[in-house]
C-alpha cells in the first residue's frame, strides 16, 4: 500500500486519520504542523500527504509553497473545515491535489485518497 503523510496540530484527528488508513493497510507518519512535514517529506518521500490548513509553526498554505520550491513530487489533499471557494482556489493553485472535510470521516475521505494515489 502506500506511505502516507498524515500532517494535523490535533493529536486527536492524527489518531482518528491513521486509524482508519492503518486498517486499509497503509504506512503511515506523522507531523503535527508543516515545517515538521516538510522535513519528513524531504527525507521519506510519502506517496500522499494529508495536510490540516490551520496548525501553528507553519501553516498548510506555508507548506504548500515550500513544497512546490523544494520541488516535493508527493500529492497533497487538503483537510479542513474552511472549504470556501477561495481557500480551495488558493489551495488548488498552490498544487493541493484534493480536498476532505473536516471533521474527518472515513466514507469520504477514502474515495479521495483513492482517487489522488491511481492518478
Amino acid at each position: 500500500m502506500a506511505l502516507i503523510l498524515v500532517t494535523d496540530d490535533s493529536f486527536f484527528q492524527r489518531k482518528i486519520i491513521t486509524s482508519v488508513l492503518a486498517e486499509e493497510g497503509h504506512d503511515l507518519m506523522e507531523a503535527t504542523n508543516g515545517r515538521e512535514a516538510l522535513l519528513i517529506a524531504e527525507r521519506k518521500n510519502p506517496d500522499l500527504i494529508l495536510l490540516d490548513l490551520l496548525m501553528p509553526d507553519m501553516d498548510g498554505f506555508q507548506f504548500l509553497e515550500a513544497a512546490r520550491e523544494k520541488k516535493i513530487s508527493a500529492p497533497v489533499i487538503v483537510l479542513t473545515s474552511d472549504i470556501q471557494d477561495t481557500t480551495k482556489g488558493m489551495c488548488l493553485k498552490l498544487g493541493a491535489a484534493g480536498f476532505v472535510n473536516k471533521p474527518v470521516e472515513k466514507e469520504k475521505l477514502l474515495p479521495v485518497i483513492n482517487r489522488v494515489l491511481s492518478e
